[in-house]
């Protein structure tokens, strides 16, 4: 294992799913050769006095020691699992989600869980997960939990293509992870023939000349990649639909893992994530990786 590479990072409350998270990441840095890296987030609590609020005391539980006793022990408990793996972990006086995006700055891949401590029930995603999915640096994996009928993790990794650079960093992730997992890559694209673009055309042939130009689409986005990883079986699906959302999520349904950029084609610029992606963390089947450029594409 390469002790100077860039860690895996998940976010850890003590929850069920952010432990279930600890777990995925932990999969994860041991198939990419990465050190693990636990991170939380703790804020002292505010007491209410006859004049207002007041700042901590001594008497109140003291979130530090209860956030460190709760690393050590996820960490002990992974660690039991994955002797191999370099496990660190770190506490920042920030919420969950600030100190997760933090980290993210430098990490390999992003992991969290679909919701934690102080979530409410009925909520598909929690705050620190959407906040995270949506501003961290870098690829955000959203666990989700599992499903009686839900995918077995071998099965194929689905990537959504539009052509959009957001896009390409995600066929990038996507074969990365199919070529680590030993599973094959499908290639997705949802088109829709748009009769205002040509007027000339009858409808039959606008959806026809749409399908050839989505099926180019996906030809092209994967070809950069064919030569580097030639062991992933490659297969590209295409998808006559107007509604993107509803059709990636059904895909998940038979995948072991989807990927898409965090914006693609039609999203507005000062949106941090599109209606896709947005639709993908909050009801996709399986774990859903949300693919942002990286601190230095951003900076740079």
């Amino acid at each position: 294992m390469d002790r100077t590479a860039h860690p895996v990072i998940v976010g850890v409350d003590g929850s069920q799913p952010s432990v279930a998270a600890a777990d995925y990441a932990a999969q994860i840095a041991t198939r990419r050769q990465c050190p693990l890296r636990l991170v939380h987030g703790y804020l002292h609590p505010l007491g209410y006095g006859a004049l207002g609020f007041t700042a901590y005391t001594p008497a109140m539980p003291d979130p530090q020691a209860d956030g460190a006793a709760m690393l050590d022990a996820v960490a002990a408990d992974v660690q039991g699992r994955y002797a191999e793996l370099d496990i660190d972990s770190i506490q920042l006086p920030s919420g969950g989600a600030a100190a997760v995006i933090d980290q993210s700055r430098t990490a390999e891949v992003v992991v969290v869980g679909c919701r934690g401590l102080g979530g409410f029930a009925g909520l598909l995603l929690g705050s620190v997960s959407s906040q995270v999915a949506a501003h961290a640096y870098g690829p955000v994996i959203v666990v989700r939990p599992a499903e009686p009928t839900a995918a077995p993790p071998t099965a194929p990794v689905v990537v959504g293509v539009d052509g959009s650079p957001g896009s390409g960093r995600a066929v990038e992730f996507a074969f990365t992870e199919a070529a680590l997992r030993g599973t094959g890559l499908t290639a997705l694209s949802i088109y829709w023939a748009d009769p205002t673009k040509d007027l000339r055309q009858p409808g039959p042939a606008i959806d026809e000349a749409a399908g050839d130009r989505a099926d180019q689409l996906v030809t092209d986005s994967v070809a950069p990649w064919l030569e580097k990883y030639p062991q992933v079986r490659v297969t590209t699906a295409l998808i006559h639909q107007l509604n993107a959302e509803y059709s990636l999520v059904e895909a998940s349904r038979d995948a072991g893992l989807v990927v898409v950029g965090a914006r693609g084609r039609g999203g507005f610029t000062g949106l941090l994530l599109g209606s896709v992606s947005q639709a993908l963390v909050h009801h996709a089947h399986c774990p859903v990786a949300v693919v942002h450029p990286r601190a230095h594409e951003r900076e740079g």
